[in-house]
């Protein structure tokens, strides 16, 4: 206690030191600052944690993802090898197949020389023992005969795949050039005509022809022939048929074919006996 000059006794409180309100602040503001952080790094530790966890798990997804690839290249592996194997296998015999063939055919080249040579020996020797030179040249001209005999054959044969043979035996033409074709055979005369109105006549081979009437629409014709000082009348004949006739001093017929029938017109050729023309041209003038 101090006693106041007046006699009035004040009494004196003890004061708490401002540094230590100041402490308590400073500790205060620390204290939050500390929660502040501690939240703070929890929560990126938690990040951290869950980032890692993700990452993680992502990993082991790949991982597994490798390992089912790795399985696959291997299962293929396997199979690649197994068909290396076989096709291995199938090379080998294929291999062993041609060395096979090979001898085959080198075996069948050098028997088929043997017996070349051997066949060449024995003609040689039954031509050198058996036949001159004159039965030889014999031979071979028969030979060459029989193949220009063959030849001929084979080009009437397509020559006449075109045509069609009549009753007795001729080729028929159905057009120029058929007759053409026909005429370079040389085994018959040809003579190509054409009557162009109803009433006209032409002189060939030996006779005459008159035209006597035609049918367009049914391709029909009728035609009058003089031959030996008479007359044959051929009515409503058909285009492409032959009419056969014979004539004095002829064993073989004339064929008359008409190709084509117009309006007052007909076209076609007469087919004549090699020697018919020279008989026939030899009666007329008798």
């Amino acid at each position: 206690m101090q006693e106041d000059p007046k006699g009035i006794n004040i009494e004196q409180n003890a004061t708490t030191p401002r540094w230590v309100g100041m402490a308590v602040v400073a500790l205060t503001i620390v204290s939050v600052a500390s929660l502040g952080i501690g939240w703070n790094a929890t929560n990126r530790a938690a990040a951290a944690e869950k980032a890692l966890l993700d990452q993680t798990q992502s990993t082991q997804k790949a991982a597994g993802s490798i390992e089912q690839r790795l399985a696959q290249a291997e299962e293929i592996n396997a199979r690649l090898v197994s068909d290396v194997g076989v096709v291995t296998d199938k090379l080998k015999l294929t291999q062993g197949q041609l060395s096979t063939a090979r001898k085959q055919s080198k075996q069948l080249q050098e028997e088929y020389a043997k017996n070349l040579s051997e066949v060449e020996t024995s003609v040689r020797g039954e031509l050198a023992t058996k036949a001159s030179a004159e039965e030889v040249n014999s031979k071979v001209g028969a030979l060459q005969g029989d193949v220009t005999g063959v030849r001929s054959d084979l080009e009437s044969t397509k020559r006449d795949l075109g045509m069609v043979r009549s009753e007795h035996g001729t080729l028929i033409a159905r057009n120029h050039e058929e007759v053409e074709q026909l005429r370079r055979m040389g085994q018959r005369d040809y003579f190509e005509f054409t009557l162009a109105r109803k009433g006209s006549k032409e002189r060939l081979g030996g006779i005459t022809l008159e035209l006597r009437g035609v049918n367009v629409r049914k391709n029909h014709y009728t035609v009058a022939l003089y031959a030996d000082d008479k007359r044959f009348e051929k009515k409503n004949r058909s285009v492409n048929e032959p009419i056969f006739f014979y004539t004095r001093g002829t064993r073989q017929p004339l064929e008359l074919v008409v190709n084509e029938v117009a309006k007052d017109k007909i076209t076609g050729y007469l087919s004549v006996p090699k020697g018919a023309t020279q008989a026939a041209s030899n009666s007329s003038g008798n």
